[in-house]
């Protein structure tokens, strides 16, 4: 795959007068706000390169792209273009030294990211500047292109949006320890949650996990009970013969499809379950794929990302998509 043309050419009429006005503002007030609080904002290198998905894209790309231009790489474990072009660009973002900061999709569980890019193939990067999205280039490049590439929109972004970048801590390095986080409330909402779930309080567990996941969104702990708390509360009121009659009955019917799919994995059968809503998106299209396909995520973290059978599942849901 060649890349597109990389030139930064036209990016300027993208960019309305009134987007880089506030632009600026939000990065001057960002820089005072710092400065009032006695601290600099500095981040260690590994924070240069941040992992997005759509639940957080708002709050990592969009916002973030008021203080610094905000390079996507698009790009999915089976692509073997984007293990030499994801390296390039961790170790450039890095280099750069906060002049941008580089957030990876994995396109794999965020097609619906993928889709609103309008993306064909991949790898594919993008930058977004003060909210406004630019696309940079496709497939793999020779590592000068990508160097003028980025010069250009820094260049852009300094000039026409007044962002200086984010500024990075010499002293850390990126294996540097995390300093300590209190543990807070969150023990004692986890213990609710599981007595919840214990209890087949459903509701309570998944509210319980919800809290939790408000102020972490990442706490790994609480996005998998909620998502097996999700799955328990729906399969509970489920008549098993009659969701799997309906199921046999009408292999079109996506809602059929995904009901059976929650009793498969709740009875144990995982690739059941996961098959049958791969086929599920394979024969469908629109609204109902994007359907199918939002509830085999839901089930691939009931499982946990790093299964043998959630990476399979996977691989067979990039096959059926691209």
């Amino acid at each position: 795959m060649q890349p597109r043309n990389m030139s930064m050419s036209g990016v300027v009429d993208l960019a309305a007068v009134k987007a880089a006005g506030e632009a600026k503002a939000k990065a001057e007030q960002a820089r005072a706000q710092a400065a009032r609080t006695g601290g600099t904002g500095a981040v260690t290198p590994a924070a240069l390169v941040i992992d997005v998905d759509e639940a957080g894209f708002e709050r990592d790309v969009l916002q973030r792209s008021a203080e610094v231009p905000v390079v996507i790489d698009f790009w999915a474990e089976w692509c073997e273009p984007c293990k030499q072009l994801g390296p390039l660009l961790e170790r450039l973002a890095v280099e750069y030294n906060g002049r941008f900061l580089l957030a990876k999709v994995d396109v794999d569980a965020n097609q619906m990211l993928m889709q609103q890019f309008g993306i064909q193939g991949i790898p594919a990067v993008f930058a977004v500047v003060a909210g406004q999205a630019l696309p940079l280039f496709q497939g793999a490049a020779p590592e000068a292109q990508i160097r003028e590439t980025l010069d250009q929109l820094i260049q852009v972004g300094e000039q026409r949006f007044g962002l200086t970048g984010i500024a990075v801590d010499p002293n850390a390095s990126a294996d540097a320890a995390p300093a300590e986080v209190p543990a807070g409330p969150y023990d004692a909402l986890l213990e609710a949650a599981a007595s919840a779930l214990d209890a087949n309080d459903f509701g309570g567990a998944v509210q319980a996990y919800k809290n939790v996941l408000t102020d972490d969104p990442g706490n790994p702990e609480a996005k998998l009970g909620l998502a097996q708390a999700e799955l328990l509360g729906r399969v509970q009121s489920m008549d098993p013969a009659a969701v799997r009659k309906d199921a046999a009955e009408k292999p079109d019917d996506v809602n059929a499809q995904i009901a059976a799919a929650d009793l498969d994995l709740v009875g144990g059968h995982v690739e059941d379950a996961f098959g049958r809503l791969v086929e599920a998106v394979r024969r469908t299209t629109g609204d109902e794929r994007n359907t199918a396909r939002l509830r085999l995520l839901e089930l691939f973290e009931v499982i946990g990302p790093e299964d043998p059978r959630v990476t399979a599942a996977r691989t067979a849901l990039a096959r059926v998509l691209f």
